[in-house]
């Protein structure tokens, strides 16, 4: 709960270290997206705002791809620029700000001020004391069907935990539906459809402590983002090693596969 804030700059225009400097001054990091999946480096990196340069002949296509993934549709975008073009273009876009070099310092604390996700400190308290508590019996019900590879009657229980949840715990159950969502989508053959599913599942589990109500969410994420990199690499889902299919681990609680 205390990790910094993060903004992604997509390409290294010659102004980067300027960004970085103004970044790090408001108590962010500066991550570099490089020309891979930008939908995966802000998910991966927690993004907080995505940088764009105006110079570069592909920006508008940049702009517009955070909004096309529910994983990252919330990540406000801002795009450095003088061009006349862009500033008309900003509002149908959607952007948070366009910039130049020169209003940059002024206007990034009053976009981070408006933009970024950080957690409340009284919500995080919160959810620091209801990780404390136990799993309800439905919930761990819900586990022995992740873990007996009932990946679409898990997603029932954990959706109903999910609505019924006020507190910010809701998201470990939702985390958890969404991992197994994504395993249900390889069996169906789905590998795109896993590949969506585990991005969403990431950005909900990764806010929450190493354990969370015996859950061992670190782990979790650990095996989840060890399938993505397979599905990442695998052509189609042919050869796929059911295998990395793991279940979800309680640290001290009672094993849901073998309940006593």
């Amino acid at each position: 709960m205390t990790e910094r804030g993060v903004i992604v700059l997509a390409g290294q225009p010659e102004w980067a270290a300027t960004l970085a400097r103004l970044a790090g001054q408001q108590g962010f990091d500066l991550v570099l997206a490089g020309d891979g999946d930008l939908i995966a480096r802000l998910v991966d990196a927690r993004a907080d705002l995505l940088v764009i340069d105006g110079a570069r002949p592909e920006w508008r296509a940049v702009a517009v791809l955070p909004r096309s993934s529910p994983a990252t549709r919330r990540i406000a975008t801002v795009v450095v620029s003088t061009d006349p073009a862009v500033y008309a273009q900003s509002d149908d876009l959607g952007l948070a700000a366009v910039l130049s070099l020169e209003t940059l310092a002024a206007g990034l604390p009053v976009v981070l001020a408006q933009h970024a996700r950080g957690m409340d400190p009284a919500l995080a308290a919160r959810l620091a004391c209801q990780c404390q508590e136990p799993l309800p019996p439905e919930a761990l019900e819900g586990l022995r069907k992740f873990n007996a590879g009932e990946y679409y009657r898990q997603h029932d229980i954990f959706e109903a935990l999910w609505m019924a949840e006020r507190g910010p715990v809701r998201t470990l159950y939702q985390g958890i539906l969404q991992v197994g969502v994504a395993y249900y989508q390889i069996e169906r053959g789905n590998r795109l459809g896993a590949l969506r599913m585990l991005l969403r599942s990431r950005q909900r589990l990764v806010g929450l402590p190493d354990v969370c109500r015996g859950v061992d969410v670190r782990r979790l994420l650990e095996d989840s983002a060890r399938v993505r990199a397979a599905l990442e690499q695998a052509g189609d889902l042919a050869g796929f090693d059911r295998s990395l299919l793991q279940p979800v681990r309680l640290v001290e609680a009672t094993d849901p596969a073998d309940p006593a």
